[in-house]
């Protein structure tokens, strides 16, 4: 996902949040999910209200407007979101009108705008970019500090700083991010700009792994836990566990390595145990009818 930075910022596009919900929930990303399920099932008058609002200069409903413009977005072709030199006129339309109102909003400090703004100009604008990133991260999204993180890895504000990028990632592995967390075990695994520490790596890929829904950095998180316990990496060696953490992301990846381990009864046991993990980790039914996410 990190070297393709446009696709993933549609992605954030679509994921929104008012910055009092993410403070009143120890997981950002869950709030972000219910503020974004909420906002996809405004009715007509109350998007026309909306408009309204943020034609009256409220900063918030601005912010929802611009997500009203990139959602527009989201709706065309992987290969019309990649930003080619000339995009289809349609969704350079639209683009224009988001960032637009994402910076009327951004420029009254809403920390939200402010990164989507801000990740909307790392390739025309990077000084410009930075400035509004830097800000809504100082201000706590843990959303914009994992970018910040990977902007200071990649190079993307003409300087390539390992130290400023580790010191954004831990913020945002603190913050709740799955993904930050997950980049912050690999970093402790591998020994890469921090000393090494398989517990510590363990620790951040298991806090990664318990996000709902299962998306990248819980499933990198669940992965990498599971390829932990297979090892005896900073947990003790346990193929039950390997097979838990590893049967939560499928039948793939390394849970028939790990089941061959196992005893019939440990299987059984096991599977029992991730189907009630599952039924205990579902997303609500309105996100799961936002996003399309079927069980």
């Amino acid at each position: 996902m990190e070297p393709r930075v446009l696709l993933p910022l549609l992605v954030l596009l679509l994921v929104a949040v008012t910055h009092s919900s993410a403070q009143q929930t120890p997981d950002p990303k869950q709030a972000e999910l219910e503020a974004y399920a909420h906002f996809k099932a405004l009715k007509q008058a109350e998007v026309k209200e909306l408009f309204s609002r943020a034609d009256s200069g409220d900063p918030e409903a601005q912010y929802w407007v611009g997500c009203f413009y990139a959602d527009m977005l989201c709706r065309e072709s992987a290969e019309a979101l990649r930003w080619k030199p000339k995009p289809p006129q349609e969704v350079r339309i639209a683009h224009e009108k988001a960032a637009r109102w994402f910076l009327k909003s951004a420029e009254q400090d809403y920390m939200l705008a402010q990164r989507l703004y801000g990740l909307m100009s790392v390739h025309t604008n990077p000084t410009v970019a930075q400035r509004w990133m830097v800000s809504a991260a100082l201000q706590g999204d843990a959303e914009t500090q994992l970018w910040l993180g990977r902007a200071y890895d990649s190079n993307w504000f003409g300087i390539t700083d390992a130290e400023e990028a580790l010191k954004w990632y831990k913020m945002a592995a603190e913050g709740g991010d799955p993904d930050a967390q997950v980049v912050l075990g690999q970093k402790y695994k591998d020994g890469d700009g921090i000393e090494q520490n398989d517990e510590l790596a363990a620790k951040w890929f298991r806090k990664a792994a318990e996000h709902v829904p299962n998306w990248t950095g819980a499933r990198k998180g669940k992965d990498r836990l599971g390829g932990l316990y297979m090892t005896g990496r900073g947990v003790p060696r346990d193929y039950v566990q390997a097979y838990f953490w590893f049967s939560l992301n499928g039948p793939e990846g390394g849970t028939p390595h790990a089941k061959m381990h196992l005893s019939a009864r440990q299987i059984e046991e096991t599977d029992r145990l991730v189907k009630e993990w599952n039924e205990e980790h579902r997303v609500s039914p309105e996100v799961a009818a936002a996003f399309h996410i079927k069980d």
